[in-house]
């Protein structure tokens, strides 16, 4: 049995922590039983993002003649584009596991880890099979992996999911889509941008459901111009035949427990499927039963507000927690637990003002309530929509976007929510303005911004008429 002060699971965010343990003078384990660097690094963020800034180049080599220049795209190496990008991730993960290796304090266990009683993890496979290790803290940061619908046939066909098609060396002539999230839009971008011809099956109404409706309608709009989209309607049944991929989607209804209406089917072909329908914990792989830690209905950990699970020196972060399955949300709790863990008193973890991106095209970026949810709530709120060709950048950019803000009659600042070029840089400085700030528009209104920059689009949003929304017992 080997013994250390602290053990993390995942070499994730949750190395923030371990660190933070070693600076103090700690014996630290890692267990992790894929590439070091957790998904962000290996299968999610990096990867992505590294290859769809390949995608906005060519859509603005391709955009060039609306500026009155002549310009054209002659070939492309596609496969070298994914070979790189590849390449320089399998790098970044071979840096951080020589890194932990040749520490004298963190000791590197790579295989699968799971609980075998309080605090105690045994690994299964590679060099360290069969050991365990007991650690006086543990951090449980294992994520998350894609998750596969129940769709008839689904176990019989050849399927990507991210993992797999951020490795295709070769555009698809046809890619269906299923799911219509940020990874569908995201990867859709990417693979319509170098030829594919792309469908997607979303079940909601619009495609980005997490983002705010009028935004959302606003980028299925754009997104239906580029591809053929399906929204409302749910993959039923796929199959595989001469190397081509069939699926049917039915009808499907929001609301009332949801599900399969009657209505027109429709039938999709093509020679990948890509299934992007969520994320699902890997509690199942930890036996958590054995440590005493228990989990939610969706099978997330279950953490108090500090992020410790229901076992006595048992904390968890990340995705696995299922609060917000984002990188920048795992950092954020990962110091959260840190201070925690090393400081003179217990803080909670502080989720305001989290944003979001979706880096497709069109970007799109948003922080805050959404205007349904206000009004959901009964609040009375005021909204105002400015549009990107109002300002002289966005003008010469030929922009095509939208920021929405919400406020409270008070002046604070309730979200904000933009679809245009740089979304996610925008929205940073409402981030800041209600993090940071009063957390008013004062906050804003009252910055010198620079002209002609993109973020009078922001200065511009929340400054004018605001138009009253919501409702409630003083309303008329």
């Amino acid at each position: 049995m080997e013994q250390v002060d602290f053990l993390v699971i995942g070499s994730g965010s949750g190395l923030d922590v371990a660190n933070a343990a070693v600076q103090r003078g700690q014996s630290v384990a890692v267990v992790e039983k894929g590439s070091l660097g957790g998904t962000c690094l290996n299968r999610g963020c990096i990867p992505s993002k590294l290859l769809l800034y390949h995608a906005d180049v060519l859509e603005t080599v391709e955009r060039a003649g609306e500026f009155h220049i002549d310009a054209e795209v002659t070939d492309v190496d596609f496969a070298d584009i994914v070979r790189e990008v590849n390449e320089e991730v399998q790098a970044d993960s071979e840096s951080i596991r020589r890194g932990l290796r040749s520490s004298s304090r963190h000791t590197l266990f790579e295989g699968e880890g799971r609980f075998v009683d309080e605090r105690t993890v045994e690994i299964s496979g590679g060099e360290d099979d069969g050991t365990r290790v007991r650690a006086d803290t543990v951090l449980i940061a294992a994520g998350t992996r894609p998750a596969i619908p129940d769709i008839d046939g689904i176990e019989s066909v050849d399927y990507l999911t991210s993992t797999e098609a951020l490795q295709l060396e070769t555009p698809p002539d046809h890619l269906v889509v299923v799911g219509g999230g940020y990874i569908a839009a995201e990867l859709g971008h990417f693979f319509g941008a170098f030829g594919s011809d792309v469908t997607i099956i979303g079940r909601r109404p619009n495609l980005l459901p997490e983002a705010d409706a009028e935004v959302a309608a606003a980028f299925t709009e754009r997104y239906a111009e580029r591809f053929t989209v399906h929204t409302g309607h749910a993959a039923t049944s796929v199959f595989e035949s001469d190397g081509q991929v069939t699926v049917e989607a039915h009808p499907y209804e929001y609301g009332d427990g949801g599900g399969i209406v009657d209505g027109d089917a429709v039938t999709v072909t093509g020679d990948e499927l890509l299934v992007a329908a969520g994320r699902t914990p890997n509690t199942d792989t930890l036996n958590l039963d054995a440590a005493g830690v228990e989990t939610d209905d969706r099978g997330f950990v279950e953490t108090n507000e500090y992020l410790r699970t229901t076992a006595e020196g048992v904390w968890a972060l990340g995705d696995i927690v299922g609060e917000y399955l984002l990188k920048h949300s795992a950092n954020h709790e990962a110091q959260a637990v840190a201070r925690n863990l090393f400081g003179e008193k217990l803080q909670p973890v502080d989720y305001t003002a989290m944003p979001f991106a979706v880096f497709a095209s069109p970007e799109v970026a948003g922080v805050g309530a959404h205007e349904s949810e206000l009004k959901e709530a009964g609040r009375e709120y005021a909204t105002r929509t400015y549009r990107y060709d109002e300002t002289a950048r966005g003008d010469a950019m030929k922009a095509d976007g939208f920021l929405k803000a919400i406020i409270g009659l008070d002046g604070e600042i309730l979200g904000c929510h933009i679809i245009g070029p740089d979304a996610s840089t925008l929205v940073q400085e409402v981030v800041v303005a209600m993090k940071a700030g009063s957390g008013t528009v004062q906050d804003i209104r009252e910055s010198v911004h620079i002209h002609p920059a993109l973020s009078e689009v922001v200065q511009r949003g929340f400054s004018g008429q605001f138009n009253r929304g919501g409702h409630s017992q003083h309303s008329h």
